[in-house]
């Protein structure tokens, strides 16, 4: 054995070394991902994604993955010439258009990390959130204000909707098998409708629900930056909403921070917003003294 070999087998028993205690701290408990961005459109990062979760579920750990899938969304319609647009960051998706993103959520993309989970040695089953009632959901509603009136009106947004109501039934079986759910974010109204939900959304919702150790959404920064630039890898609920009032968080980052923040009130352990480009980032979190990104812990 060479040197360099001999170094590298000692790194590697050090990592595992460090890992044990946090291995044995979250056996038996839930971890919900949000899967999405670049680390699910890269081939790499989504095979490393698939070995790192099956990992998990090895460890004890207990692993639900929750993936978005807006450019394939895009991506379809555009080929079917079908037109949508977005207000606040949400697509208006009229009945043609919610029967395409369901298409391709619950089934091309949802089938794609099921597989890639079972190729990597793991036994994945995709859901959507009709299946069973999984995700219960009502049409969501928001508000604009007219800048010449300053009369406030309410957006009609067709078939976007929030979850009012997820059944953990369904999961806590899984949990209780060697099965990891991959669930797709389709919601079912009262009537039996489809609703297209916010994957970020979902995931919270869920990880409140199943009082998740931890809540983990994968992003395509580093985590929640400080007005330098740098990186806050740690925050209280108190500071978080500090720095939003501040304007110091703002953009497409303060709708994932809420998401973390409403999780963690509810009974969420820790919410963590980490960079899915960077490869084995769940094991990282997870595993290691140090930590990646950024963790929100409730206050006290």
């Amino acid at each position: 054995m060479s040197d360099n070999e001999h170094d590298e087998h000692l790194r590697t028993a050090r990592t595992l070394s460090e890992a044990l205690p946090y291995m044995r701290r979250f056996a038996g408990q839930v971890f919900v991902v949000k899967y999405g961005g670049h680390a699910m459109g890269d081939d790499q990062l989504a095979r490393t994604f698939a070995r790192d979760v099956v990992l998990m579920k090895q460890v004890g750990i207990n692993p639900v993955v929750v993936h978005g899938g807006g450019p394939q969304i895009g991506a379809m319609l555009d080929r079917l010439k079908i037109k949508s647009s977005f207000v606040d960051g949400l697509r208006v998706t009229d009945a043609e258009t919610v029967d395409i993103v369901e298409m391709v959520l619950s089934g091309s993309i949802n089938k794609q990390v099921v597989t890639a989970i079972n190729n990597a040695g793991g036994s994945a089953i995709g859901l959507s959130g009709k299946d069973g009632r999984l995700i219960e959901a009502r049409k969501l509603q928001r508000l604009t204000r007219d800048p010449d009136s300053n009369i406030e009106k309410v957006l009609d947004l067709g078939f976007v909707g929030e979850p009012v109501r997820i059944d953990p039934g369904m999961l806590d079986i899984l949990d209780r098998s060697d099965l990891i759910p991959v669930v797709a974010p389709i919601g079912v109204g009262a009537e039996g409708e489809t609703y297209n939900i916010n994957a970020d959304t979902v995931a919270g919702k869920i990880a409140a629900t199943l009082r998740a150790a931890k809540l983990i959404m994968l992003t395509d920064v580093a985590g929640v930056l400080n007005g330098e630039g740098g990186l806050i890898s740690k925050m209280s609920p108190a500071q978080a909403r500090e720095l939003m009032a501040g304007e110091v968080i703002k953009g497409g980052m303060i709708p994932k921070l809420e998401t973390c923040l409403s999780a963690v009130e509810q009974g969420v352990a820790a919410a963590h917003i980490l960079d899915g480009r960077l490869p084995h980032v769940l094991l990282l979190e997870a595993f290691t003294e140090a930590g990646v990104g950024t963790m929100i812990e409730a206050d006290g």
